[in-house]
């Protein structure tokens, strides 16, 4: 069975057509700035402007096209194995916050879809960790533990709805899912029904910090207001929060296939690498649509990362009665020290510049939750959960070991890099390939589309100059240290890098 030659996320493939929102073309003043059209920055932005605030949401490519749309879209708390772990890093205290604040974000959205009748498919559901591994079965125990004494609905149980060869697994009741397009989609009408501005491929750069801060648009546009919110991936504007040392990003992938068995119902996600998550979504002719999502790794490093999807796909033949794959596609996502998502005021030198990053693949939910502290934030209303996400937190042994690991991590690829010896030529290159190649003396990156064109990059990321790795899954060259991504003509996917790659004549 052949993959589908390139990535067509499924979400996107269901969304109906939106016009095109403008460009910022000329400075504006406003109260709140958003950067970051995903499902945090429409959040926010709809959440404030219910508040009366005059709202500007920007983003640099066009809206409801970036990482959420690459999602598995489990609306949950149960972010794999993770509430026995909190009880003993962080306490007990805080796990339960971390688990309250998550079924409010649940709520939220089910209370909002409800409010507007948004047509989502919006499916309550119960959600499983399995595991098929003895080595498993105490952790699973432990964290069916841990949900008794938080108080969460859930239960460690020994079947599981799903024909999966599994040895236990923890149940958690009164989950959900979506399509997360289609959701937002309706905010950002209803924001715009309020008199919210929205500006798509307009690139924010920097912030000028002050009670006044200033948004700066890699045009030279200036967007002066109160209050910046960041959800762009990594915080388009750093602040001296360093966060890019602070998180690493991973990248994971996605298959969408059709079957001939009936789904039982339920979201699974494997405790055990590596991971496999499955999930259900009904397509527009009534098909039931299995997804299967899994094989995380760092991004830009690893194998060949077209070897992940036929994993996936041999994971699907085994398991299930398939028909054909119609769809996959890759995510990134970030993720911190304590696995505890950084929202809130930037540094404390910048009160009214906030951020919302390190969702870990969690983002459904902890983006949620994340517009609904900043909603409070901005209009002064306490709220429980702004020390747990604090992004200046008291920093853990944990959370000091993740930042050693990664940032060493980082000056190997960094110095691997420089050091590679590259042998082959772009004229080596055959349709539809891409490698590092050598180039007047230079480390290039080289791609021949299926049409003989070539496309000739210089490798040095533009963000802090390591050097790059071609993607041969999503035809995308990707770094290794920080996670940026850029497109075969080395145009920025992901930051944090804000330059594009240089072209290279020949």
């Amino acid at each position: 069975m052949q993959l589908p030659q390139y990535p067509a996320s499924y979400w996107k493939s269901s969304q109906p057509e939106r016009a095109s929102h403008p460009k910022l073309e000329q400075d504006i003043e406003t109260e709140v700035v958003v950067v970051g059209a995903g499902i945090a920055g429409i959040t926010t932005a709809y959440l404030l402007i219910q508040q009366g605030l005059r709202v500007v949401l920007v983003e640099a490519g066009e809206i409801l096209n970036g990482t959420t749309a690459h999602t598995t879209a489990k609306i949950t708390a149960q972010h794999d194995l993770i509430y026995d772990e909190l009880i003993k890093s962080a306490g007990f205290e805080k796990a339960l916050l971390y688990y309250q604040a998550s079924a409010a974000a649940i709520s939220f959205i089910k209370q909002t879809v409800e409010e507007h009748g948004i047509s989502c498919g919006f499916a309550e559901q119960e959600a499983y960790v399995y595991t098929n591994d003895d080595t498993y079965v105490p952790k699973l125990e432990n964290e069916a533990k841990a949900y008794e004494k938080l108080g969460i609905s859930g239960a460690y149980v020994d079947t599981i709805p799903l024909s999966l060869p599994m040895l236990a697994a923890v149940q958690m009741s009164n989950q959900a899912q979506f399509h997360p397009l289609q959701y937002l989609s309706k905010l950002v009408d209803l924001f715009v029904e309020k008199g919210g501005e929205v500006y798509a491929h307009t690139t924010a750069v920097d912030v000028s910090p002050g009670d006044r801060p200033v948004v700066i648009t890699s045009d030279g546009r200036k967007l002066i207001c109160k209050h910046v919110v960041s959800c762009t991936h990594f915080p388009f504007y750093d602040g001296h929060g360093f966060y890019f040392s602070r998180m690493h990003a991973d990248r994971s992938y996605v298959l969408g296939l059709e079957a001939e068995e009936a789904y039982p119902g339920g979201m699974y996600l494997s405790a055990e690498d590596p991971k496999r998550s499955i999930r259900s979504a009904e397509m527009s002719n009534g098909t039931n649509l299995i997804i299967v999502g899994g094989q995380s790794h760092k991004t830009g490093q690893g194998i060949c990362t077209i070897h992940h999807y036929e994993e996936l796909q041999k994971f699907a033949e085994n398991h299930f009665r398939m028909k054909k794959i119609s769809y996959r596609w890759s995510a990134q996502d970030l993720v911190t020290g304590d696995k505890i998502p950084f929202i809130g005021r930037i540094t404390a030198s910048s009160p009214n510049v906030y951020i919302a990053t390190g969702f870990r693949k969690w983002g459904m939910t902890n983006a949620t939750a994340a517009a609904l502290l900043i909603k409070d934030l901005i209009t002064e209303n306490p709220s429980s959960y702004e020390e747990l996400y604090a992004p200046s937190r008291a920093v853990s042994l944990k959370t000091i070991g993740s930042f050693i690991s990664d940032n060493v991590d980082v000056a190997k690829h960094l110095i691997s890099g420089k050091l590679e010896h590259v042998t082959r030529r772009p004229e080596q290159l055959e349709n539809d390939e891409g490698a590092v190649v050598h180039v007047n003396g230079k480390r290039a990156g080289g791609y021949r589309d299926r049409d003989g064109r070539l496309y000739l990059v210089d490798t040095t990321c533009t963000h802090m100059g390591c050097e790059v790795e071609w993607n041969n899954g999503d035809r995308t060259w990707d770094c290794p240290c920080h996670g940026s991504r850029f497109s075969i003509s080395g145009d920025v996917i992901e930051g944090p890098a804000e330059k594009p790659l240089v072209q290279i004549q020949v």
